[in-house]
């Protein structure tokens, strides 16, 4: 399907946009973990969180009228919200989006069947693949036992699953955060989960706060910076803020059609 428009969306004529090949949503910025490397810094227990409803329509919309080969939620802790995350990927599915995932750190619940239960709706919303955060970092304060628990679950659903580890300074460097980080992944090592290349860490947040001493004096360039003059990704945040709007006051293709870049 990928490429193919299922609806005929009118695109905006919005050169800036040409490119379109990706949706995603920062379901909300509340978390189960609290960890030193996070690049948005402490995250608040509660906080906006998306409205699913809209943020399905803004799929069907964008996915109507441009080629979306993915779609993506994250947060935060987004399974804090599966409700909304089943919506969204349900959503993208119905419009023939390839790649719908997710980025989780597998820790909504302590309860083993509902974790089971989630995972069958991710399931039967379409999510097809799976980003698990497993390091030093996310294990300083979540459960492992619970993870692996999120992980058995997923896996029987047949949704693709990826451990997706978060490095400190690249992923061959020697230094207690990573050394521990092998060690954790290494325990997974019975279940056959394959290990993504994961992320190495940018100084920003708490990152910058708390791991200052491990990236000297050169900043390496933010990875998920987007060009303002050619958006591959449309990005929203939990409050419905997108491309200078907001999904919530307006409706998104407009706001497609109205986004200029900042000079």
């Amino acid at each position: 399907m990928s490429g193919e428009l299922l609806y005929d969306g009118v695109r905006p004529d919005n050169p800036h946009l040409s490119n379109l090949s990706k949706i995603e949503f920062v379901i909300t910025y509340a978390c189960t973990g609290r960890c030193i490397h996070c690049s948005e810094g402490d995250h608040p227990a509660g906080g906006a969180n998306i409205d699913a409803d809209i943020a399905a329509d803004a799929v069907r919309k964008i996915a109507g009228a441009y080629p979306i080969k993915t779609v993506m939620t994250f947060g935060g802790e987004p399974l804090l919200h599966a409700d909304t995350v089943c919506k969204i990927h349900a959503a993208a599915r119905e419009m023939g989006v390839p790649r719908r995932q997710i980025i989780t750190n597998g820790y909504f619940s302590k309860v083993p069947a509902c974790i089971t239960e989630t995972a069958a709706a991710l399931a039967a919303a379409g999510v097809n693949h799976i980003l698990l955060s497993v390091d030093a970092f996310h294990q300083a304060t979540i459960p492992l036992d619970i993870v692996r628990c999120f992980a058995k679950a997923v896996t029987a659903q047949d949704i693709v699953l990826r451990l997706q580890p978060a490095w400190l300074v690249n992923a061959a460097d020697d230094n207690p955060y990573n050394n521990r980080t092998r060690q954790i992944l290494a325990g997974f090592s019975d279940m056959d989960i394959p290990v993504g290349d994961g992320n190495i860490i940018f100084p920003s947040g708490n990152a910058k706060r708390y791991l200052s001493e491990y990236f000297g004096d050169s900043v390496p360039e933010n990875p998920y910076i987007e060009d303002p003059y050619d958006v591959r990704c449309v990005s929203f945040d939990p409050d419905g803020g997108v491309l200078d709007g907001n999904v919530h006051r307006q409706d998104v293709m407009d706001i497609l059609a109205n986004y200029r870049p900042i000079r």
